[in-house]
Parts: C-alpha cells; sequence; structure tokens
C-alpha cells in the first residue's frame, strides 16, 4: 500500500511538470529583486543615526573587542580575519573599508583608525594602499567616545549571522558623528551623501540647540569642512537652503600660492571630489584645445610632506586671471552635491540639519537612560549584599558558628538565610568573605558605602526620570568632546567678486552661420567663407533642414527624436566650409545609439520662448530658460513630451502667427497669445489643430503674402479644424 501510494505521488509531480503559469511581471520583481533592494537600502549601503554604515560598525566593534582601543597596533591582516567574524565579505572589501577610516588615507576629518604604513590618499586616484599584510592598525583615541557605554546596555545587541556572538545594532556615540564625517553611499533608488562638518561647531550647535529649539543653525555651524581643506565660495542662501531640507551643493575651490620669481602656481589643497591625476588630464585636454595658452608645464610633485600640484607659466602670465579660468574648466573648482539621507529606525530620510541633529538627540537621551538605568540597577545589588552584611556585623560570632556546626555545604546558605533572616544572594555572598575579612574593621569599611550607594541611588533614580538632568549629562559630554578633539577649520571661505568673468563664455564674438542637415551633420561657417565657397556638399540624399545666423558666442540646443537635448555652443565647433560634410553631431555630443536630431535651437540669454508643434495637433509653449541649468549640463532628458511625434521647433520672442497644414491638405493660422505658457519642458501642449484621421505635417512661422486671402485661414479660438486649401492659394515657401 506505501509503495502504491507512494507512485500515486511520483505520478501526480510528473502530471504537473512543464505547465507554464503565467504571472504578473510585477509580483515577480516584488518577490524577487524587492528584498534585495531593502537588504542594500537598509543593511549595506545608508548610514545610521550614529553615523556608520553596518561595515564600519562591525569593523570598529571588532578592532574594540581585540583591545585595539588602548593596546599596541596590529598588522591589518589579523584586523580583517577577525572581522570576517561579523561581516562574511571577502578581505579586501573590509580592509578597503578600514582603508578609508584610517588617518593615513586622508578620508575623514577625523579619523577613527591609527594607520602605520601605506594606505593610499584620498586625493590620488594612482597612489594605491599596501596590502594588509603590511599596514598595521589600532583605534585612535577618539573611538573611546564611540564605545564608553557599550557595555553598560547603552544599545540593544544582535546576534551575528552564524549565531556565534552578539554585535551592537547601533554604536553609544558621545557626539554627532553622522555629521562630523563624510558618508557617501549608493543603494536602490536612492542614495546618501553627507559633507563633513567641524567636531567642534557641531557639538556647539547641537548643545545651542537643546537650549534653544529656535537657535539659528548657520550661526554657530558655518559651513561644512573638508578634511582636504580649499576655500568653500560661501553662499549664505545655498548652506541655508541645504541645512533646512538635507539637498543642495557647495562650491569648493583649491588653495595655491604663486611665486612670481620661478613663475609657478603651487597648488597644495584640492576639492574633495576630486583626484590630482583627474586635474592633470584636464589641464592637458583644455592646453590641447587651446583654451589654456597660460601654462607650458604641469607637474605632480605630489611626496611624504603632502599634495602639491605645479604649474610652469608662461612670462607674462597673470597668475590670478589664469586660475579663475581654470576654476571654471578644470576640477580645481568642483561641486560637492549634499543629500542628507539616513536612516531612522530601519526607515530611509532626507533631513536637515536640525532634524537629524533632534534624532541624535533623541538617540543619545535613550543612551544615556539605559546606562544610568544599567548603573543604578547594580548600585541596587551592591547596596542589598551590604545590608546583609550590616545584619552579619550585629553578631559575627554567631555567623561563624553557624557555619562551623553547619555538616553539610550546600547547608551553610540556608542555615545564614534562618539564622539572621537574610535572602539567599545576600546569605552567599557573606558565606564567601574570606576568613581574612571576617574582621570588624573591614566589615566597617564595607558598610560605610551604604549611605553613599544610597545617595547615588536617589539621584540616579531621579535622573531616570528627568529629562532636564538626562540633557544635562549629554551637554557635558559635548563640551568634554569639544574641548578634547575639535581642531580648526581646514576649509575656509571666500566670496566670489560680482564682476568675476564667466570663461565658459570667453570665446571669440564673430558672425557665423550654422547649417544642421536631417541626417545630423553641423557646420559652422563664417559668412566671408560661406561666399567664397560654393555649392553645400551633402551626402547623398540627405538635405539641410536648419540655416540660421548666429555668433560664436551662441548656446545651441540640439533636440532629439528620444525627448532629449543636448546642450553645447558653437565655440565649441571648429570654422568649417561649405565644401566639407561638417561634424557628425551624435558622435560630437555622445548620443545614445540609434538617438538622432529631430530639431535645432540657438540662444544667447535663454530669454526666448521655445513653441514645439506634434503630430497630433497639439501645441507646447514653453519659456527657454526651462533648459538653462546653473551648472554645464551637456544633456537633459524629457526635454519634450513624447506622446507624439514632434514636427517642427521654433523659437519666437514675443507673440507670432503660425500657419498649420494638415495631411489632408486643411490650413489655419493662429496667434501664440492663444497658448498659455507652460514652465514644465515636456507638457503634452493645447490642442490648436483638430484632426480627423489625419496628422499635421507643416507648422511655420507666417509671413505676408504666403498665402492669397489669409484671413480665411485665421482662427480666433482653439481647437479648430482649418480651412481646405485652395488650389494655388500658397503663394511662398518660408525657407
Amino acid at each position: 500500500m506505501k509503495k502504491k501510494h507512494k507512485e500515486q505521488n511520483i505520478g501526480a509531480y510528473i502530471e504537473g511538470a512543464g505547465i507554464v503559469v503565467e504571472k504578473p511581471i510585477t509580483d515577480t520583481l516584488t518577490e524577487n529583486y524587492m528584498p534585495y533592494a531593502m537588504s542594500v537600502i537598509v543593511s549595506r549601503a545608508l548610514p545610521e543615526i550614529d553615523g556608520f554604515k553596518p561595515s564600519h560598525r562591525k569593523l570598529l566593534y571588532t578592532m574594540y573587542k581585540m583591545g585595539l582601543l588602548n593596546g599596541a597596533r596590529t598588522k591589518s591582516a589579523n584586523i580583517v580575519g577577525q572581522t570576517m567574524k561579523l561581516n562574511p565579505h571577502g578581505d579586501a572589501a573590509i580592509y578597503e573599508t578600514m582603508v578609508r577610516m584610517a588617518r593615513g588615507n586622508e578620508s575623514l576629518l577625523l579619523p577613527y583608525v591609527d594607520s602605520k604604513g601605506n594606505f593610499g590618499k584620498a586625493y590620488s586616484r594612482d597612489m594605491a594602499f599596501a596590502a594588509s599584510r603590511y599596514t598595521e592598525a589600532k583605534l585612535e583615541t577618539v573611538c573611546k567616545e564611540l564605545f564608553e557605554d557599550i557595555d553598560k546596555d547603552s544599545v540593544d545587541f544582535v546576534p551575528n549571522y552564524d549565531n556565534e556572538t552578539n554585535e551592537p545594532v547601533l554604536l553609544p556615540v558621545k557626539f554627532p558623528s553622522v555629521l562630523v564625517n563624510s558618508n557617501i553611499g549608493i543603494a536602490v533608488s536612492m542614495a546618501s551623501n553627507i559633507c563633513p562638518f567641524n567636531l567642534g561647531e557641531i557639538c556647539e550647535t547641537t548643545i545651542a540647540l537643546m537650549k534653544d529649539p529656535n537657535h539659528d543653525i548657520i550661526s554657530t555651524l558655518k559651513a561644512p569642512d573638508f578634511p582636504g581643506g580649499g576655500f568653500i565660495v560661501y553662499d549664505e542662501g545655498e548652506i541655508r537652503g541645504i541645512y533646512k531640507t538635507g539637498r543642495g551643493s557647495v562650491k569648493i575651490r583649491c588653495k595655491y600660492s604663486c611665486d612670481k620669481l620661478s613663475n609657478v602656481i603651487e597648488i597644495t589643497e584640492i576639492p574633495p571630489t576630486t583626484t590630482v591625476e583627474a586635474i592633470i588630464d584636464k589641464i592637458i585636454e583644455q592646453v590641447k584645445l587651446n583654451k589654456i595658452k597660460e601654462i607650458s608645464d604641469v607637474r605632480n610633485e605630489t611626496d611624504l610632506s603632502g599634495l602639491k600640484l605645479t604649474l610652469d607659466l608662461k612670462r607674462g602670465a597673470d597668475p590670478e586671471a589664469l586660475m579663475k579660468k581654470l576654476y571654471q574648466i578644470t576640477p580645481l573648482q568642483d561641486s560637492f552635491s549634499a543629500n542628507f539621507n539616513v536612516l531612522i529606525a530601519g526607515t530611509p530620510r532626507v533631513m536637515g540639519i536640525k532634524d537629524i541633529l533632534e534624532e541624535w538627540i533623541a538617540f543619545r537621551a535613550e543612551c544615556v537612560k539605559r546606562r544610568v538605568f544599567f548603573e543604578l540597577n547594580r548600585k541596587k545589588e551592591r547596596l542589598h549584599l551590604l545590608l546583609g552584611l550590616q545584619k552579619i556585623l550585629l553578631d559575627i560570632d554567631k555567623a561563624i558558628k553557624i557555619i562551623r556546626e553547619t555538616f553539610e555545604e550546600a547547608e551553610v546558605v540556608p542555615n545564614l538565610m534562618i539564622g539572621f533572616g537574610i535572602d539567599e544572594i545576600q546569605a552567599d555572598y557573606v558565606a564567601e568573605i574570606k576568613l581574612r575579612h571576617i574582621n570588624r574593621e573591614h566589615i566597617t569599611k564595607r558598610l560605610a558605602e551604604v549611605d553613599d550607594l544610597r545617595a547615588d541611588i536617589a539621584d540616579m533614580e531621579e535622573t531616570v526620570e528627568n529629562k532636564r538632568k538626562i540633557r544635562a549629562i549629554i551637554i557635558n559630554d559635548l563640551k568634554e568632546v569639544g574641548k578634547k578633539y575639535g581642531q580648526p577649520r581646514k576649509t575656509l571661505f571666500v566670496h566670489p567678486a560680482p564682476d568675476e568673468v564667466d570663461f565658459s563664455e570667453e570665446a571669440v564674438d564673430y558672425q557665423i552661420n550654422l547649417f544642421l542637415t536631417r541626417e545630423g551633420y553641423f557646420k559652422k561657417i563664417t559668412p566671408l567663407s560661406l561666399r567664397m565657397g560654393g555649392e553645400q556638399k551633402l551626402k547623398e540624399s540627405d538635405e539641410i533642414i536648419e540655416q540660421i545666423e548666429a555668433t560664436n558666442r551662441h548656446e545651441l540646443l540640439f533636440f532629439t527624436d528620444k525627448g532629449n537635448v543636448y546642450k553645447s555652443r558653437a565655440s565649441d565647433f571648429e570654422d568649417s566650409k561649405a565644401s566639407v560634410l561638417g561634424e557628425y553631431i551624435p558622435s560630437k555630443l555622445d548620443f545614445a545609439e540609434n538617438e538622432n536630431v529631430c530639431a535645432f535651437a540657438q540662444t544667447l540669454d535663454y530669454s526666448e520662448t521655445i513653441v514645439m508643434f506634434f503630430e497630433n495637433g497639439k501645441c507646447a509653449k514653453v519659456p527657454l530658460s526651462s533648459y538653462q541649468t546653473k551648472t554645464k549640463r551637456k544633456k537633459l532628458q524629457n526635454a519634450y513630451n513624447t506622446s507624439s511625434k514632434l514636427v517642427s521647433l521654433c523659437l519666437i520672442s514675443g507673440e507670432s502667427d503660425f500657419l498649420l497644414q494638415s495631411s489632408k491638405g486643411r490650413a489655419l493660422i493662429f496667434n501664440t497669445a492663444l497658448i498659455l505658457q507652460k514652465t514644465t519642458r515636456d507638457t503634452q501642449g493645447v490642442q490648436v489643430m483638430r484632426l480627423t484621421k489625419s496628422y499635421l505635417v507643416s507648422a511655420e512661422v507666417y509671413l505676408e503674402g504666403m498665402l492669397k486671402n489669409p484671413n480665411e485661414y485665421v482662427i480666433k479660438t482653439l481647437p479648430q479644424a482649418g480651412a481646405q486649401l485652395r488650389s494655388g492659394a500658397v503663394q511662398m515657401k518660408l525657407e
């Protein structure tokens, strides 16, 4: 019977094999990808309120348990091996984590690892750190402030990945380390980029905020402070925006000095977002493009004494003017984009400085309360034992007699309990007293603690219930940390001159003619060359779709069939001739695969209005300033709505009349004043031409004389189907 039943089950499995069950892809993604995404967000990439990611916390706690807070340095390989008990990743990943926290790497404003050996440099791309078997490390002294209360039940512990030991969920940090050191992490669909702040300023700000919730943070916390120094281009409005929202960017400039005798510039501090090698590569690139003519040589003279980048100048070069130019076209001035995304109780939140500090204060208050409660229980236990000893003091001889006359050892404690009316814990404590301590002097000294213990217990019980006392403890800790470890600012401030020249616009200004072909070839030709050049050279079946008069300082916008716009400048293109094909725009501007140019616009100051017409008869009117960016972004996505094919794109100043024609031979003339301007680039627009089984084929600015009897086609309300074009109605075609 059992065999037959087993065969039936096997048959049932075989019968269902190979059946494909349809399942929504959203369910599959939720079941398979969501757990991974949440693990990356919660357990890997984002820092928590103590300022650490799990990898940092596991490494530092391992070093603490190895006795490296007060002991001598040990080989980094030993630390990496021990950390693998908590962090089941490869040794390379663990060691790289330790390198970035080391003093020798210079990544952190407040290093946590005291290093010996080659740990590389944060400001260099090519200076690799030595292998873990060659370097040594221990914890920096400041780590005492991370771990001092960890053995007093101030934070929760959880089992490690194989349940062999326990590890802390958070560290009971005495200062807001989450804002003192930079923390960069990329999770799934979100990221974190926290800039560092000066320890002394952070402690002062936290204290001020605890005393006055309405404290103006910028009065004590001036700006971020980066380990590499440099100068922040100070913008109070931008700084306040970062402090309030947790998002924004700050510009950091290099620090340099000029030696006029040897005609060189020496750069000793650079922005944290770049490296020496990246700066050299960019300078060389700009020299080759003939945009920098003042530099004859560039050398990396970084050595054990620190970073040093030397620029040799040509005779007569102005160092100050050159540096202003380098700030704009090289990473010697760069932006740090802040994104204060922190895990709070397992939930990622983007918060401003005040919100982060308030969360840290609440976290630290809970740590202090748990520590005080732990010490309170210890003192209560000690008092309980001493109260039992106090009863023994009344008759020591009786206690000795009870012990001597008890036949079995197991009966000693019960007999003492009966003889003196004490509990088992007290009796066990008395029974364990050494014979040499059974004298009145020793016992009297022990009992002298009773009054002190009672006073301490009363004070602790009040502290646990009193938020003001808890906050006083936090404030005292912050004052002590700030005084002990505070350092002067490394990053100073500079205020840009209001008339500072924008060297991105330094191109020589002259008249040009711009030509764009249907297949994406672009030419910039001077009027003189155009008059002498003859017929335009084009590929077979290609044609010119745009011909514009402009200047060499115009900005160019190339719209593609993928809904993107690529920005460039006329000065970025070499002067050409009519007898050449021109430059292929998709290659020049790094288009995506199968992406082609479909429209083109040019401007000097983005003051115009852009009007777009689509096959479905809709028209969108958007200010060209919507395409203007503060940074030098070359690509903007969602440049226009792609739900319908783009037929025509025009720039206008003020309002203009447009002539629209459909595939069924209907036409209308309307003024753009009938359409409201939208600020969003990818707006769907407004229906202008009502189409039935047809589509819009052309839209162009209407010029006087283009149509006979134009009044027949003018409309005053939207949308309209338009009037049928009569034979011979079109008198001229707009070129």
